[in-house]
């Protein structure tokens, strides 16, 4: 099937919102220096398209948004810019590495998400929280969001990719 334009919208725009309604279901594990957002699962659909690249960020933008306006998002408008960029930035990554892989599996895409929200996430907490850089923090902060994304993006992301591969589903959808 030929993917037109309408369906690479609506496609961006589905992934956008499974991301924003899973983050925010999940709204108190989602946020704050410990966090396991369930929704950085999507983030492994970034191997497939570069439209779901988009889909990711606008997803991660209203989830920020929204979970700022309930008062879940401890980091405000700042999540909202980083937290997305952060988003933006892994997913172009793992969508560059997409053809790297062990096995079967796209590993370095998977760890795009954990290194990148460890570092930028981490260190917006820092900044926010501490009023610093100070390696201590800054490395205690990036260590808790990098350890919250292993959960989801390597384990749930990559059985989430052998499942849609081996049923023949990447072919279909993306």
């Amino acid at each position: 099937m030929k993917k037109t334009t309408t369906y690479r919208l609506v496609q961006g725009a589905m992934i956008a919102a499974l991301y924003a309604a899973l983050t925010l279901a999940l709204a108190p594990l989602s946020f704050g220096q410990v966090q396991i957002r369930f929704a950085e699962a999507l983030t492994i659909l970034a191997v497939f398209s570069l439209t779901n690249v988009y889909g990711l960020a606008l997803g991660c933008l209203i989830a920020n948004g929204v979970g700022f306006l309930l008062g879940v998002n401890i980091l405000g408008g700042f999540d909202m810019l980083f937290g997305t960029l952060a988003t933006l930035i892994a997913a172009f990554i793992s969508y560059a590495l997409r053809n790297v892989r062990f096995g079967r599996f796209p590993v370095l895409s998977a760890l795009a998400p954990v290194i990148l929200n460890g570092i930028i996430i981490g260190g917006e907490l820092s900044v926010l929280l501490t009023n610093s850089l100070a390696p201590v923090p800054l490395l205690t902060n990036a260590a808790f969001v990098a350890a919250g994304e292993i959960i989801p993006c390597i384990v749930l992301g990559l059985i989430l990719v052998y499942t849609l591969e081996k049923t023949g589903l990447d072919k279909k959808l993306f």
